[in-house]
């Protein structure tokens, strides 16, 4: 038996489900450039730049929590805005981590397979 509140649930699991698709195929899809141009130049260093690349979408996480602060909420005290900004660092951080991992393991998928692609004869 269904009632309101877990339909709610279900549904809201759904959605957090549904951008985490979104987000992991995006990440998968466009990082992968980066270090593509890099080795057509005989860079061979994309490691760090492929996390990095990925993982910068947290600053602009971390931005937005700073203009929703001053725009929208209204947090006095210095205690309160502390708090606020230390686990806004923590959640940027994880997401930093989140997606560069992401995207390295996308890098690091498409280098193996388009050096495997190579015949040495």
């Amino acid at each position: 038996m269904y009632t309101h509140s877990n339909i709610f649930i279900i549904q809201r699991t759904h959605a957090h489900s549904s951008f985490f698709v979104k987000l992991t195929a995006c990440i998968m899809s466009t990082t992968p450039f980066l270090p593509l141009l890099q080795l057509c130049n005989e860079d061979y260093h994309w490691w760090w730049r492929s996390f990095l690349s990925s993982g910068s979408a947290a600053g602009y996480l971390f931005l937005y929590s700073v203009w929703y602060f001053i725009s929208k909420l209204e947090i006095t005290g210095w205690v309160s805005s502390a708090i606020y900004f230390g686990y806004m660092f923590v959640i940027a951080l994880a997401f930093f981590l989140l997606t560069g991992c992401i995207g390295f393991w996308a890098c690091f998928w498409f280098v193996r397979k388009i050096y495997g692609a190579i015949k040495v004869d």
